[in-house]
């Protein structure tokens, strides 16, 4: 199965992902030593796992300053490849692993409407800046960190594979 728009048919290769506000709920935790921890959903690891099935998998995060914390868990815990990319530098990093007419973008943040605009698809959960919602493809119920992105890799498999991953 395949997305069609306008008459044309699109097939996604590439799924991906920001990780504050979409992986995590977007909060910086502080304490007197710096950033001290991010708060990640439980069930995003295994749902983006079933996905890993049907398309490539990536995350990007502009956090360098936690970059040490979102590497610990998404790199090493869920085995994911994570870059550390700028908000301005996104579009160009996608284009030079995928057709941007074949990426899904799933980004919660004040600038990722500019990325939503260039992509096959875009998808925010249910907290993203309420301008980036407006011109997704699909908006979650969930909140970051609280299954949206398990709740988006659902989504991705019925609407472009035909797949019911919780059936």
């Amino acid at each position: 199965m395949s997305f069609r728009s306008q008459g044309e048919s699109f097939s996604p290769t590439l799924f991906v992902l920001d990780v504050d506000g979409v992986l995590t709920d977007g909060k910086f935790y502080y304490d007197s030593t710096g950033k001290a921890l991010k708060i990640f959903g439980a069930d995003d690891h295994d749902a983006l796992n079933l996905l890993r099935e049907y398309l490539d998998v990536e995350v990007l995060t502009a956090d360098s300053k936690g970059f040490e914390i979102t590497y610990n868990r998404v790199s090493r815990d869920m085995n994911l490849p994570l870059s550390l990319v700028s908000s301005e530098d996104r579009i160009s990093w996608i284009e030079k692993k995928a057709d941007l007419s074949s990426t899904i973008y799933m980004g919660d943040g004040i600038f990722d409407f500019r990325i939503f605009k260039r992509v096959m698809y875009s998808i925010a959960p249910a907290n993203g800046f309420s301008h980036t919602r407006e011109v997704a493809s699909f908006v979650t119920r969930s909140k970051g960190a609280e299954g949206a992105v398990a709740e988006a890799c659902i989504h991705i498999a019925k609407e472009f594979f035909g797949i019911d991953l919780i059936g």
